[in-house]
């Protein structure tokens, strides 16, 4: 079987292109399950009841999310959805859950979303969260997005899970790694599938105003780029009985 991972969709154009490119790649390449972290899919960052409709209406069986998961206060009720989900170690007071599982008739498919903590936010420890998560899982097929900043906590985390599920993917910083691999002769892993947006732009955002607070630290509000889009992605490959990893590819829609 085949799913496809979709970075970081930004913004109303990030979710129109989403839109318009899921069904020709899902009849090109034969994609069985679609995967999307839709946390930055509002103008403005966060995820609005909207935004999660369009990329779920456009394609997508299965949303995750990350540190904009709560940043709409008045859309939270998207987390009541099986098929959206938030990181899990933000702790059973936060609205949703870190992992659904979708059955497919010939298959199961669990989906878990983690967030890291270095240069993040405080929450519960991942290795401990997905331990105990991995105890109530009954698929092997089981696919991780780790939304995180630190290369090296994906990488420890994908090591960590190798042989344990059929793949670690990591989001967060909108840009495509090149580190794609099978970890353990089981484990699909990338470091980063990258974002679905503005190509020309800085993270989805006008490069402009992102110059400016960079350069002179001037206190603007980012605003979404406009312009030719993107889809970042990745397929992974796996033998549906076993939860193995058998191939995983990324892929750079235009």
């Amino acid at each position: 079987m085949r799913i496809l991972f979709v970075g970081d969709v930004v913004g109303s154009i990030g979710c129109q292109f989403f839109r318009k490119k899921i069904p020709e790649l899902k009849k090109l390449y034969a994609i069985d399950f679609v995967i999307v972290n839709g946390e930055n899919s509002a103008d403005g960052n966060g995820m609005t009841v909207f935004s999660a409709k369009q990329l779920l209406h456009s394609g997508a069986d299965v949303i995750t999310s990350g540190n904009h998961a709560f940043q709409r206060k008045t859309d939270l009720q998207i987390y009541e959805r099986e098929d959206v989900i938030r990181p899990a170690n933000f702790g059973n007071a936060c609205p949703g859950k870190g992992f659904t599982t979708c059955d497919l008739g010939n298959c199961q498919i669990a989906v878990i979303n983690l967030m890291g903590v270095l240069f993040m936010e405080n929450l519960d420890n991942p290795f401990q969260t997905i331990d105990s998560i991995l105890q109530k899982i009954h698929t092997p097929n089981i696919f991780v997005d780790v939304h995180a900043e630190a290369t090296s906590e994906k990488k420890a985390l994908g090591f960590y899970l190798a042989g344990r599920v059929t793949a670690v993917i990591g989001t967060h910083t909108h840009v495509q790694t090149a580190d794609s691999c099978i970890l353990g002769g089981h484990t699909g892993y990338l470091t980063d599938v990258g974002m679905t947006g503005v190509e020309h732009s800085v993270l989805g955002t006008e490069k402009e105003i992102a110059i400016e607070r960079l350069r002179l630290h001037v206190p603007k509000r980012y605003k979404e780029a406009k312009g030719t889009c993107f889809l970042n992605g990745v397929l992974v490959d796996f033998e549906r009985n076993c939860g193995k990893c058998t191939k995983i590819t990324p892929l750079i829609a235009r």
